[in-house]
């Protein structure tokens, strides 16, 4: 009789551990920079984060070589699929985070990461067009991680001295933005709502508008109508968001509640980004608010995360 191990079961969803903290760490240092202080906690953040991946990277590629038709099963899976681009999305959140600190750093995580996603996103989307088992309640939030997830490249790329290619990327994930969010937007009001383990990944409609307004700003150097566009896109998707939050409350833990970390991390970017070309202090409270809920959030998740795990809770067959 076959007896499953936690390693056979380790998803690849775990990956949203790393997003969430590379957020946190990108805040907090985009919070330093504009109150002109240096808490000396980046490096710090930065190295947690990068241990986090390795570690989550080392036990995946162990599943890799001893579970490898698990892993197939979940490349071809039409939710668990789109958290594979989680891992190159990972590097590239990683090389934003080294990249005030150590460009030597940064620059190959960026090559890494940029080259992987394109791959990636050539794969799922090529899943997505030739699937033959896919169905309308399978689509959710977390889609836009492999083709939308574009847009975070020229946040680095820019000022690595990627122009071009950063404009390539972010008119994918722009393109595929678009096309999502109707889909998705379909999806929820004509079909059966989204399952409670995957609810969390609502969260997710925050991130492109707020990412891709960074993004934006990197690319054009200035404040346009679309940056607004963009900005304000996010910021109402925010407050859609949170005035739901008694629903999510009542949610039990899923993995999937690290689905809330790195999104809250980019509207709290863009708000702080939103200040220093403004200079309203409207933005600067509600950067500063969001940051403090942002931390909040992702020392509960980890609490939540570790006692899951240490209850075997995680890792398990679902």
């Amino acid at each position: 009789m076959h007896t499953t191990t936690r390693l056979e079961n380790f998803p690849i969803s775990f990956f949203a551990m790393v997003m969430g903290l590379s957020g946190l760490t990108i805040a907090w240092e985009k919070a330093q920079h504009v109150f002109h202080a240096d808490l000396h906690i980046n490096p710090w953040l930065a190295g947690i984060t990068t241990d986090v991946f390795l570690l989550l990277a080392a036990t995946y590629g162990a599943k890799v070589v001893r579970y490898r038709s698990h892993v197939l099963n979940e490349l071809h899976h039409p939710v668990k699929l789109n958290f594979f681009p989680a891992i190159s999305i990972s590097l590239l959140l990683l090389s934003i985070a080294f990249l005030p600190m150590n460009g030597a750093v940064s620059r190959p995580l960026w090559i890494f990461g940029a080259s992987l996603h394109l791959i990636i996103t050539l794969y799922v989307v090529n899943i997505w067009i030739h699937h033959e088992h896919f169905e309308v309640h399978h689509l959710n939030p977390a889609w836009f991680i492999p083709a939308v997830g574009n847009v975070l490249v020229p946040v680095a790329g820019v000022q690595l001295g990627y122009h071009e290619v950063s404009w390539f990327f972010f008119s994918i994930g722009l393109l595929f933005w678009i096309i999502l969010l109707t889909i998705i937007f379909y999806r929820m009001l004509f079909h059966h709502p989204i399952n409670d383990k995957l609810m969390p990944t609502l969260f997710i409609l925050i991130a492109p508008p707020a990412v891709g307004f960074v993004a934006y700003l990197k690319l054009l150097g200035e404040l346009d109508v679309f940056a607004r566009i963009l900005y304000f896109s996010g910021l109402f998707l925010t407050l859609l968001l949170f005035t739901q939050i008694g629903r999510f409350a009542k949610l039990r833990f899923f993995l999937s509640w690290w689905a809330y970390s790195f999104p809250i991390a980019a509207i709290t970017i863009a708000t702080l980004v939103m200040y220093e070309q403004k200079g309203s202090v409207f933005y600067l409270y509600t950067g500063s608010t969001l940051l403090l809920v942002l931390t909040v959030i992702v020392g509960l998740l980890i609490i939540r995360t570790g006692k899951a795990v240490y209850n075997h809770g995680i890792c398990v067959p679902e």
